[in-house]
């Protein structure tokens, strides 16, 4: 291959390559809008009409014998009856059916990443 032909080649993939930029970002106008108000309202009623458990209704749910493994966290009660280091209602010496908010944020290596897998079934009373 000769220069000029090399220069044409890389000159076309370099406009092929800017064009694909431009087409994949979009325009400057399309930008991500903050939801509207009332999607928000809807959002806050969801939880609010979530059950309230207290630390005694919350020990019911310990996972053990069939039954669901509830965890509360921050407030909120999660199923990790599925998530499958949990079956028996127990995990790395935690047992479910607890508010176990403080040994996930400082003991747990995982953190709260694991909460994103965990439906949200209620809230406990304060």
């Amino acid at each position: 291959m000769n220069k000029a032909y090399r220069q044409k080649i890389m000159v076309i993939m370099v406009i092929f390559l800017l064009g694909f930029v431009v087409f994949a970002c979009g325009s400057p106008d399309q930008t991500e809008e903050t939801p509207p108000a009332d999607t928000v309202e809807e959002v806050e009623v969801e939880v609010e009409e979530l059950p309230v458990f207290t630390l005694e209704d919350l020990a019911e749910y310990d996972g053990k014998e069939g039954r669901p493994a509830y965890v509360a966290v921050d407030g909120m009660v999660y199923d990790f009856t599925e998530l499958g280091r949990w079956q028996g209602g127990t995990h790395n010496g935690f047992e479910a059916g607890q508010d176990l908010t403080e040994p996930l944020q400082e003991v747990s290596p995982h953190g709260e990443s694991v909460l994103s897998r965990a439906p949200v079934v209620g809230t406990l009373q304060e």
